[in-house]
This record gives C-alpha cells, sequence and structure tokens, in this order.
C-alpha cells in the first residue's frame, strides 16, 4: 500500500460506522439482463452501462494502462468507463463517504491493501464469488487474496504488488569481508561486524514496524489473530515474542538508524556516507525502490539533485532471509480492487474486472512494473534480477490481520510507539502484554 498521512489513516476508526449503512445495501441489485418472458430460451443481452473507476495516485496506474481499460471497457460493454484519480491522501475520506451512497458512489475502486479488511468487513464491497475462478480464482497472490476477503468470501480481489527487498553496498560487503547473509540470524551479524568495522551497518529504524514485523512472521508470530468472532492482538505469543527479541538484538547491535526513525527514508540512506559517521551497508525497502538507489555520478537533475545509477560492483540486492534460510516472510505493498455493493451497474463492473483480470491486461501491468496478481502474468515482470527478487519475496509474503479495526490500528501510532520502546532496550514481554491490551479494542473496532 502507498504511504498516506496518520491523519488519513486515523480517519478509517470511524469509517466502520460510517460504512454500516453499507452491509445492508446493494445486496439486492438486480443484474441489467432481464430475461425476456416468452418461455423460450432466447438468450440475454447485455445492457451498456456506464461505469466508473477510481484509482489511487496520480493515478500510480500508468497512462497507457488506463487508455486500454477504457478502450477495452466500451468495446466489451458498449458503455463508457470513466477513470479518476484519488490521492492516498485523500482516498479513506472520500471512500468512507461515497460507498455508502448509491447516487455517488464509484463502481470499481481500487484500495490499498491494509486498508481493505476496513471496507470488507462492513459490507462495502460486492460478494466476487461468482467470478472468482474466472478472474483468476487460485492463481491470485494468496496473501492478497485473503486480506480482501470475509470467511472464505472474496470481495476485493489482488490489483498489483509492491515486495520488500534488501538493498545493499556490495562495495562495502566486500571492504568488511563478509557476505550476502543466508539466514536471518546471519542479516544481524553480517551487519554487526560492519558496524563493529565503522565502514558500514544495517539502516532499520526503531519505529520501523512495517519491515520488523517480518521478524515476527519469520518465527511463525503475527500481529493478531481471530479468537471466536473477535480479533486479539498476538504480540505476547512465544512466537512473537521470539520474533521480536531477534528485532531488538539487531537494531540494538547492527541498526545504525536512530530508535525514533521511520521507514520514510530507508532507500535514500544507502547512498549516504555520511549518516552517523558510518555508512548504511543496507536497508530494506519496497522493490520499486530500485528508482532510487545506485551511486552518484557526479550529475544533477533539473532540481539540482545528484543523479544516481546502478553499480554492479557497488550495490546489490537479495530478499531477506528467513531463520533456516530461504526467505523471510515480508509484508508487501500495494492494492486491491473490489466492487462497490451500493453500485447500480454490477454487470458492467463485472466486465471491466474481467478485462483487469485478463491475460492481456496483467501482463501490461508486469511490463510496465507492476507485480501482477496472476501468477501466469510472471513472464511479463521478470526481466531482471530485481523484479525476480521481488516477485519471489512476494509469493511468500504476509500481509496486515484481517480485523476490521486493522486500519485504526496503523492510524493510532501504537505500533510505532511498541517498536520504539523495544528498540531503546525495553522489557519485550512487559511491552507486548501493554500493548496488546490497547490494540486488541481497536481491532474490532
Amino acid at each position: 500500500m502507498k504511504k498516506m498521512t496518520s491523519g488519513a489513516v486515523a480517519f478509517a476508526a470511524a469509517s466502520a460506522i460510517v460504512l454500516a449503512g453499507c452491509s445492508s445495501s446493494g445486496s439486492d441489485d438486480e443484474s441489467t439482463t432481464e430475461p425476456t418472458d416468452t418461455g423460450s430460451e432466447t438468450p440475454t443481452e447485455t445492457v451498456a452501462q456506464d461505469i466508473t473507476l477510481w484509482l489511487m495516485g496520480a493515478p500510480d496506474t500508468p497512462e497507457a494502462l488506463v487508455t486500454y481499460l477504457e478502450e477495452q471497457y466500451t468495446e466489451v460493454n458498449g458503455g463508457t468507463l470513466s477513470v479518476e484519480a484519488v490521492a492516498w491522501g485523500d482516498a479513506l475520506p472520500k471512500l468512507t463517504t461515497a460507498l455508502p451512497d448509491a447516487a455517488n458512489t464509484p463502481d470499481v475502486v481500487e484500495i490499498g491493501n491494509t486498508w481493505a479488511p476496513t471496507f470488507t468487513a462492513v459490507g462495502a464491497f460486492a460478494d466476487l464469488s461468482d467470478v472468482y475462478d474466472e478472474l483468476g480464482g487460485d492463481d491470485l497472490l494468496p496473501s492478497f487474496t485473503e486480506v480482501g476477503s470475509v470467511d472464505g468470501t472474496p470481495y476485493a480481489l489482488p490489483y498489483y504488488f509492491g515486495s520488500r527487498n534488501m538493498w545493499a553496498r556490495a562495495d562495502l560487503y566486500e571492504q568488511g569481508g563478509v557476505s550476502v547473509p543466508t539466514t536471518l540470524a546471519e542479516v544481524t551479524e553480517v551487519h554487526a561486524s560492519l558496524k563493529e568495522q565503522g565502514i558500514g551497518g544495517l539502516y532499520l529504524g526503531g519505529q520501523d514496524w512495517r519491515n520488523a514485523i517480518s521478524w515476527i512472521f519469520a518465527n511463525g508470530g503475527d500481529l493478531a489473530a481471530k479468537d471466536g468472532d473477535q480479533w486479539v492482538s498476538t504480540l505476547s505469543s512465544p512466537e512473537s515474542q521470539e520474533g521480536i527479541a531477534q528485532w531488538q538484538e539487531m537494531f540494538q547491535t547492527a541498526s545504525i538508524a536512530a530508535a525514533n526513525d521511520t521507514d520514510a527514508d530507508n532507500y535514500f540512506i544507502i547512498n549516504d556516507d555520511t549518516l552517523a559517521g558510518t555508512a548504511a551497508a543496507a536497508s530494506m525497502a519496497p522493490s520499486w525502490a530500485s528508482c532510487c538507489i545506485g551511486m552518484p555520478t557526479g550529475e544533477t537533475d533539473d532540481d539540482g539533485n545528484p543523479v544516481l545509477a546502478w553499480d554492479d560492483a557497488a550495490n546489490t540486492a537479495y530478499g531477506l532471509p528467513g531463520i533456516d534460510g530461504g526467505l523471510a516472510p515480508v509484508f508487501a505493498g500495494g492494492s486491491n480492487i473490489g466492487i462497490s455493493a451500493t453500485s447500480a451497474n454490477q454487470e458492467g463492473s463485472r466486465d471491466l474486472l474481467r478485462i483487469i483480470f485478463s491475460d492481456e491486461y496483467q501482463n501490461l501491468l508486469g511490463e510496465n512494473g507492476l507485480g501482477p496478481a496472476n501468477v501466469n502474468a510472471k513472464d511479463s515482470f521478470v526481466t531482471d534480477d530485481f523484479r525476480q527478487i521481488a516477485w519471489d519475496t512476494a509469493q511468500v509474503s504476509k500481509l496486515t490481520p484481517a480485523a476490521p479495526g486493522w486500519a485504526a490500528v496503523e492510524g493510532s501510532g501504537l505500533l510505532e510507539e511498541f517498536f520504539q520502546k523495544v528498540a531503546e532496550g525495553g522489557d519485550i514481554a512487559a511491552l507486548a502484554a501493554e500493548y496488546d491490551e490497547q490494540i486488541t479494542p481497536q481491532l474490532n473496532s
């Protein structure tokens, strides 16, 4: 999911209340294809429907793909597709207001993957069970499908993904006599060694919970679990505490970031040899961070910023390794997409989803650097080593809990507080119990 302001996230705390009306609306919408009452087997005809698609960002979907959707929709359905760009920072308030309003709702909506549970839990999106297999079914990215489902029923399907890689300075690894780590423990050992030598370290901030949770996931823990019909925070589980303890050791021995640092600058820091007098030999950031990682070329852009270029001798990338090797589950960013439950254009909206999940469009996503939802579009996306890493990590990715109040948890800042206190050396068991007690009520709000 793209980054948004904490105020925008906090707005989601009230969204369940506003959206409650969605749970009883839209479910009785009639198809626009009415059968003829002649007693014969005359085929029905689809009525052309003009629909609206909300895409997030400027939008983040490339213009050529937007044009493709508009043209294909007219060809398939006969109606007009209007695409509206919605800024990520404005999305939650706009969605919360528009989705319950049948007169003003967008028909199809892109939504950040971690927001999906807040809206699906209250019935804001239409049940897609009738077209799930047609749209890709089990070939769709599992973690995204899961977070967009309620009790196994799909409401918001994967749109595109952006996974997380380790980005590193190969030249500093060589200088320090270390190799790319192959286990999670070695991630700490390698960068602690570089930090001790004064030539490098791992830049992961104390408040950087989106990366820290990979240590929890790798140990079999989770942020929350469902207990009956309620969600409970699980920072206190033995598995979660084992992961948190490993992360605390990493931060205190290998990280050169501050306890109150976030993930805002992760992919810029490894180009900086002056941070705390020690270079960041590695950091962890989304796969699209390749745009901003490299070595200075000596040139500047129109804004006076140094131009960077990837240097095979100085830069490298790899997936975060797991406890016993392989890949650790990392948190993947990206979006889901669904149909508004209050939309009067259910059939037209399904026509649009058929286009979006077609082989042609999935390959277009991949060719344009957006991780496609369908695994069969892999070859369109994996065109270099970096994208192969992104693909591999996405297949084992894990998302935040599919709890209805998760957006409220994100907006509360509790996770930033928790991990900062852990980074500062706080007692893990006591902190976990304290924050479990605060997070659990929000999960069910």
